[in-house]
């Protein structure tokens, strides 16, 4: 039988409001399975036990009064350790923060809250997020619920593992280079990149960055558009937020017969593994079934693109975390401690000189949806690596002059006007999930959604994604 649990978000609220369930009995098997997840796969750095029953105590009472409730009313949900929680260990998968327990919750969490959902923990992530595998000095390996293994992804891959376990609806995760499209992919869930300024950026110490987003992992189209309602809208607590809310309706799953896709496999110069291109293919060919116009395109980006991202982020760690080296460098991942040390030593003209190339980008995207309404393309270029494996083993140009990596999503960093979506698109022949990375019009995040509203219809029609939680179940039974 299904547990209240596995309901979507909405449907779990309405169930709490109308007295089908309690909000007790949900949170009580959320936090039952955080901790069988937990034990398995390492997904979580704290459990809010005590805190999540008592929100829970607190919002089944408020429907016994007959209170207005908010419209997540008793909807578990995780968020990454990289995001303050006011009374919470907070670590951002480090040794450098000691037993940090902010007295402030970010914005995109407190919204949450404020909508009826409750908070059951933290998730884990890389130190300082920085990696596309979460595997931190701190709290050490979290695992890939497919096959332990694997990689669940990074950074914001605790999460990508609580949403694919049934654990929780969905999860907020951060996105700095495909920190939430890649475990969302790993595992075999959806993952959104918002457009910038849609939910406010507040957790950095710079409100100016420009490549950093919060977004939601879910377990499937419908809770993302739940989380988005919850979170978007702008606030002077982040001056690039935009002063636009979000409609719930244009969000909703659409037509695919008529529309227009371009689909590039590669980018135009990645390596993609034969059975990750399969799965994408199969879906596109389940697209056109359902009307849809898709056309292969050519896109003549070079791994410049990987390269000179990966330059801003090193900027980025050494802007915001350089200060940690001097009292901490020992027992810092020696990655980051590169990462910070390359960074520091950039060229301010060099760094500037990237624009360039973000320029050239959105001339090629902008020329792309004069005639198409989206871009697709693989989220990653492969399935989940295995979890001894790092980012190193992903860097390289193979004599064919095609290039080894491991995710197509920092390129949409480079673009964060540019809404992505990692959508579960089917499972290749390891077993292993694969993601189709829908990317949007600037801002238009509800088209992007409703676009993968309807391919997540169509792929279900066609019997593919069928057994995709099964193994969160057995990983449940398991434990």
């Amino acid at each position: 039988m299904t547990h209240p649990l596995d309901l979507t978000a909405n449907a779990i609220a309405d169930g709490i409001r109308m007295g089908a369930f309690s909000a007790q009995t949900v949170v009580a098997e959320s936090i039952r399975r955080a901790k069988a997840v937990g034990d398995r796969l390492n997904a979580f750095a704290v459990i809010r036990e005590e805190q999540a029953l008592e929100a829970a105590r607190l919002a089944d009472r408020a429907v016994a009064r007959g209170d207005a409730t908010g419209p997540l009313l008793g909807v578990p949900f995780a968020a990454k350790d990289l995001t303050p929680t006011s009374g919470d260990l907070t670590t951002l998968g480090s040794w450098t923060k000691g037993d940090w327990v902010p007295e402030e919750t970010a914005l995109c969490v407190r919204r949450l809250q404020a909508a009826g959902a409750i908070l059951i923990g933290k998730t884990t992530t890389p130190e300082f997020a920085f990696s596309s595998f979460t595997n931190s000095p701190r709290w050490g390996v979290t695992r890939n619920p497919w096959n332990p293994q694997r990689t669940s992804g990074g950074s914001s891959g605790g999460a990508g593992v609580a949403v694919a376990t049934g654990v929780v609806p969905f999860a907020e995760g951060t996105d700095m280079g495909g920190s939430v499209r890649i475990p969302a992919a790993f595992c075999g869930v959806v993952g959104l990149k918002p457009s910038l300024g849609r939910i406010p950026m507040t957790i950095l110490p710079s409100v100016f960055d420009n490549i950093s987003h919060f977004g939601p992992l879910a377990r499937n189209v419908a809770d993302a558009v739940a989380f988005m309602q919850a979170t978007a809208g702008g606030s002077d607590e982040d001056i690039t937020s935009l002063p636009i809310g979000f409609d719930v309706l244009a969000a909703r799953a659409g037509e695919l017969e008529g529309r227009r896709f371009a689909l590039s496999l590669d980018l135009g110069y990645y390596q993609i593994q034969p059975q990750v291109e399969a799965v994408i293919r199969q879906a596109v060919t389940e697209m056109r079934k359902a009307g849809a116009i898709v056309d292969e395109v050519a896109i003549g980006w070079t791994r410049a693109v990987n390269d000179e991202w990966f330059d801003l982020w090193c900027v980025f760690m050494s802007a915001f975390f350089g200060d940690e080296l001097a009292g901490h460098r020992h027992h810092m991942d020696p990655s980051v401690v590169s990462m910070i040390e390359r960074g520091l030593a950039m060229n301010a003209t060099a760094y500037k000189r990237v624009e360039l190339l973000r320029t050239a980008m959105w001339r090629d995207m902008a020329r792309l949806f004069e005639r198409y309404d989206a871009l697709l393309c693989p989220t990653c270029a492969i399935t989940a690596p295995l979890v001894s494996e790092t980012d190193d083993d992903y860097v390289a140009t193979l004599p064919d002059g095609r290039f080894k990596g491991l995710d197509l999503t920092c390129p949409f960093n480079m673009l964060p006007q540019l809404p992505a979506l990692s959508l579960p698109a089917g499972f290749a022949e390891d077993g292993l999930p694969v993601g189709l990375q829908i990317v949007g019009r600037r801002f238009a995040d509800e088209d992007v959604l409703s676009i993968a509203a309807a391919v997540e219809a169509r792929l279900a029609v066609a019997g593919i994604n069928a057994d995709r939680f099964a193994a969160a179940t057995a990983v449940r039974a398991i434990a």
